[in-house]
């Protein structure tokens, strides 16, 4: 649910801001940069890596690279 927000801007980068960004647009480009600064949640983070294990390549990746993890090692 959208919130209205009250917030201080550097002057300059409000008219930046107005240069480059239609005012219909203007919310949602100031959400999606939030958006790309903040840190994922952590039951996110922990669900995406979760569904990562699970992938087929990502386990014939590993075993490729598992070659190298002892490679040059004394015995």
């Amino acid at each position: 649910m959208p919130v209205r927000l009250n917030i201080l801007m550097e002057e300059a980068v409000y008219k930046r801001l107005k240069q480059q960004v239609k005012p219909k647009k203007m919310s949602a480009f100031i959400n999606e940069a939030v958006r790309t600064k903040l840190r994922p949640a952590p039951k996110v983070l922990d669900a995406a890596y979760k569904r990562a294990r699970m992938e087929a390549w990502r386990s014939a990746l590993s075993e490729d690279w598992a070659v190298t993890e002892t490679e040059g090692w004394p015995e």
